[in-house]
């Protein structure tokens, strides 16, 4: 026993995780803003980094001001005269999801009409919830039409469509939103319309097309920050909520209980405050501007821009009658490696274009600030020379000549 070796006594210090290398964010960013002219998020106006910065009591009486004067100004962004419009603290695919949790449980039935990415998103997220989901999905590059979804609802019954307005992953527009509505509407169906890279950017009348639940991210059209979104229900939507057999298996995203604070300004969960300001401050210049006015602009650089690229050779992915203006989709040349080009682009012209979800394209976006005419010149001319390090034959001073000659002849017919 004399010559028992002792226990060692464990290091209490031994096991602790090491404080790690520390790098400041100014060691990380780049020195040189980078210019995002991509799918989003989008550059954002003074006001709106101004407001962002701010932090106030969620469930104080300023706060009740800025909610109540953000719902008024978000129902004139929707169209809507319902008060049953909330912000969610997230990105719009948690918007999304709220539209799908509360409308959809096991035994609903869904009608998908898929066209990209992001309109199959709503329907993964109906999966997930136990509904029984249909998928329309016609040829890449076209959109749904009344036709198609009559054609659904002649086979089958369906508690909700749902759809995007305009599809952020190909760049393909749905034109008969309106009309795919009222098909639904006369089947008895709910309608969940993904308005992302739409509303502002372009025409949606949420309460005269009979829209049921229209989501929207603050990052997009509206130029705001990530991370908080928005969505309004029509009255036949909340009725639906409020009769539920159960609640839905989402306690942040239940809309009844966002409703609390949003509607009665009373406590939920803590709001994200700044993105709130945020986003109060984009909706008010899309105000000052008026829906009108900011169309015909979104209108008018998109189709300038477009005349820009085609004109320096390089060819838009979807045809002019189902294209999108707010993301223009345009088809990478053979024995181009699109991943290459918008990395040179970045670093040699610190501007940025939005890759693909497995499209051979690249997408450049028209949202909000995005549409500025400094900002045209400057992301056709980097698209352009990008392309032409990697060996396309592109004639860029055409492109930007065309550019100009788009924007000034629209400046004239004003």
């Amino acid at each position: 026993m004399a010559n028992a070796v002792k226990p060692q006594r464990p290091d209490p210090l031994r096991d602790l995780v090491a404080v790690p290398d520390l790098e400041p964010l100014d060691s990380i960013l780049p020195s040189e803003p980078v210019l995002l002219m991509g799918a989003g998020p989008v550059p954002i106006p003074h006001a709106v980094a101004r407001a962002n910065g701010v932090v106030i009591n969620h469930l104080g009486e300023t706060m009740e001001h800025v909610v109540r004067n953000l719902k008024r100004m978000a129902g004139y962004a929707f169209q809507t005269r319902s008060d049953k419009i909330m912000g969610v603290a997230g990105p719009a695919s948690a918007a999304m999801e709220m539209a799908v949790t509360n409308l959809l449980w096991r035994g609903r039935k869904c009608l998908c009409l898929k066209t990209g990415t992001f309109s199959n998103r709503l329907g993964e997220m109906a999966v997930g919830v136990g509904a029984e989901v249909t998928f329309v999905e016609p040829e890449t590059g076209k959109p749904v039409t009344a036709d198609m979804v009559r054609r659904a609802f002649a086979r089958g019954r369906y508690d909700v469509v749902t759809l995007v307005q305009g599809e952020t992953s190909c760049g393909v527009l749905n034109a008969e939103l309106p009309e795919i509505a009222e098909v639904a509407a006369r089947h008895g169906a709910l309608t969940i319309v993904d308005a992302v890279v739409t509303l502002s950017t372009m025409p949606l009348q949420m309460d005269r097309w009979g829209l049921d639940a229209v989501v929207s991210g603050g990052q997009k059209g509206l130029s705001s920050i990530p991370g908080v979104s928005l969505i309004a229900f029509s009255d036949k939507a909340w009725a639906t909520i409020r009769a539920r057999p159960e609640p839905p298996a989402h306690w942040c995203l239940d809309a009844v209980r966002a409703q609390r604070f949003w509607g009665e300004h009373q406590y939920h969960y803590t709001a994200p405050v700044p993105g709130i300001l945020a986003l109060y401050e984009a909706l008010r210049l899309v105000c000052e501007e008026g829906l009108e006015a900011r169309h015909e602009r979104h209108r008018v650089s998109s189709e300038s821009l477009q005349a820009g690229v085609e004109a320096m050779g390089l060819r838009p992915f979807i045809p002019r009658e189902h294209r999108l203006n707010s993301v223009v989709a345009l088809s990478v040349p053979e024995n181009v490696n699109a991943k290459a080009v918008l990395s040179y682009m970045s670093r040699k012209f610190r501007v940025e274009i939005s890759g693909s979800f497995g499209l051979d394209i690249v997408r450049i976006g028209q949202m909000g600030e995005q549409c500025r005419s400094h900002n045209l010149f400057k992301v056709v001319y980097a698209t352009g020379m990008s392309f032409r390090h990697f060996g396309v034959a592109l004639d860029v001073s055409q492109g930007l000549a065309e550019l100009e000659r788009a924007l000034t002849r629209e400046q004239e017919f004003e």
